[in-house]
């Protein structure tokens, strides 16, 4: 790319790629940031190139063709030169920056080389997505427990199953097609343990209705685990795990309509692998410290307040897919989309969407979002899932906090899990409570949704790289349309050479 960037995309899952490939058709220039190896994120989660003919994973894909699609629209903007495609990128921060914003990332292409990048526009889109939503249960720091997320990305990125024998638990439709993906390479899936009930639906008809292509999907994973005689039990949770070296049993046990133990049924079944999901959190890390107004989500989590254009309330600010709730690829692509049409409509780019296209797209988001506020409401976390811990469980793995320490400190007066950090050190270590931040705040408030704590590095990042923004030494790459350091070499492999001002950078802009 020669010119300055109007518009840096984070993410290229299935909101970044439609946002970046609408931006781009519409004539902006755009920098895609992600930390893949290749595009797609992880719904379209691929093996190496040079893996997959050996690896076939299409069966555990939905929605192809449009990725292919997408790629291919992407692929010819990048050869005319107005997309800038910066894979292995690890965002770690982004500030305002004058008008616009600055993303600071790291280039792991080189790994273990790192190199600091920093890349601005005067507009910024953030489509980190989300991850697994954990509860802790005894026993779930055991080797072989793993997230259903973490087990679907084993399948996909080489095909490798976790385990022989394998129960999945937790709640929402995720646990489906991974249960599926399993059994179609020979796994054997116990059981699949649903806390919720199939009839919590029927109070929610209408977008079910609305939406027959979920429906539809659904009763595919639900003839694909008949065929291999997969057990599904409703209203049944894994409530701890065995074993020594690694997982060997989990106990289960039949719930109450509020997620407490029912006396009398709890049973173990061996195992060699656990895989437990309790639906997805936003990642919100790199939009939490820019100021942007947050809501609450009806599962549960706090997310990113949008108008109907995808705007947030900081301006010049986008986000689209997961981070304003959980909903699904298909959302995700027509959120990503609308949210690049306001960004072409703010910019007063030449080719903006008609606005009878708009009023399809936006149809069609408050149809897919009535869906997810419909499936967020029949598969709730148990009310009661606390009563599966003993105090000696532990919490927050990465400081061994245990729930008593949590309970004792909510009793101390600690009402939000910030204070519980401040108190027990539950969300200090190596994760920054991304795993345990949810479970610890329902242990401890009250009332209102889970909001994370701002955190001003996103990603770990080495401190060698950090000392190459205060530093930057000839031949070090810049970001095309940015004023320079001198000596500093330009992506074109230009080298800056204009006098410095105050600040340390030139008046000049690479080209």
């Amino acid at each position: 790319m020669t010119d300055p960037a109007d518009l840096i995309v984070v993410g290229a899952g299935p909101a970044g790629l439609a946002a970046a490939a609408t931006a781009l058709a519409g004539g902006l220039q755009v920098v895609l940031l992600d930390s893949g190896t290749a595009l797609g994120g992880q719904y379209w989660r691929h093996p190496p190139e040079h893996a997959r003919e050996a690896v076939p994973t299409d069966d555990l894909h939905h929605g192809l063709d449009r990725y292919r699609a997408l790629c291919q629209a992407l692929a010819a903007h990048r050869t005319s030169g107005r997309l800038d495609l910066r894979l292995e990128h690890h965002v770690w921060s982004a500030v305002r920056d004058g008008d616009g914003f600055a993303v600071h990332a790291v280039d792991r292409h080189e790994a273990p080389r790192e190199t600091a990048v920093v890349v601005r526009a005067p507009r910024l889109l953030v489509a980190t997505g989300a991850y697994d939503r954990q509860l802790p249960f005894p026993g779930w720091d055991l080797p072989g427990v793993l997230t259903v997320g973490g087990l679907q990305a084993l399948l996909k990125g080489g095909g490798v199953a976790a385990g022989s024998r394998v129960a999945l638990g937790g709640t929402g439709p995720f646990l489906l097609p991974v249960a599926a993906g399993l059994a179609a390479r020979g796994v054997e899936v116990v059981e699949v343990c649903e806390a919720a009930h199939p009839r919590a639906w029927l109070r929610h008809p209408g977008p079910l209705l609305r939406n027959p292509g979920k429906w539809a999907e659904g009763a595919g994973y639900a003839a694909a685990l008949v065929r291999h005689r997969v057990p599904l039990r409703p209203r049944t949770a894994i409530v701890a795990a065995e074993g020594g070296e690694r997982v060997t049993t989990v106990r289960i046990a039949s719930l109450a309509p509020d997620g407490s133990p029912r006396p009398g049924t709890e049973r173990r079944v061996e195992v060699d692998a656990v895989g437990v999901g309790w639906g997805f959190a936003p990642q919100l890390d790199l939009l939490v410290p820019l100021g942007c107004a947050l809501t609450d989500g009806v599962d549960g989590n706090a997310v990113v307040a949008v108008d109907e254009g995808m705007r947030t309330t900081v301006p010049g600010l986008y986000t689209a897919g997961e981070t304003c709730g959980v909903g699904g690829a298909a959302l995700a692509v027509n959120e990503g989309r609308l949210a690049a049409a306001s960004v072409l409509a703010d910019s007063r780019a030449t080719r903006v969407p008609a606005d009878k296209h708009l009023v399809v797209l936006r149809s069609a988001v408050a149809r897919q979002r009535a869906f997810a506020r419909a499936m967020a409401l029949a598969h709730p976390l148990p009310p009661a899932w606390s009563s599966w811990l003993t105090d000696e469980t532990v919490v927050c793995r990465c400081e061994e906090v245990t729930a008593g320490a949590i309970r004792s400190a909510r009793a101390d007066g600690a009402h939000d899990h910030r204070q519980v950090k401040q108190l027990t050190r539950a969300g200090m270590g190596w994760c920054q409570g991304r795993m345990c931040g949810p479970a610890v705040h329902c242990l401890t408030a009250r009332r209102g949704s889970y909001e994370p704590a701002e955190r001003l590095v996103a990603t770990p990042v080495t401190l060698g790289a950090l000392a190459d923004l205060d530093e930057a030494p000839a031949g070090t790459a810049c970001t095309a349309g940015t004023a320079c350091p001198v000596g500093t070499t330009g992506t074109t492999g230009t080298v800056c050479t204009q006098a410095p001002t105050d600040n340390g950078e030139t008046d000049k802009e690479c080209s």
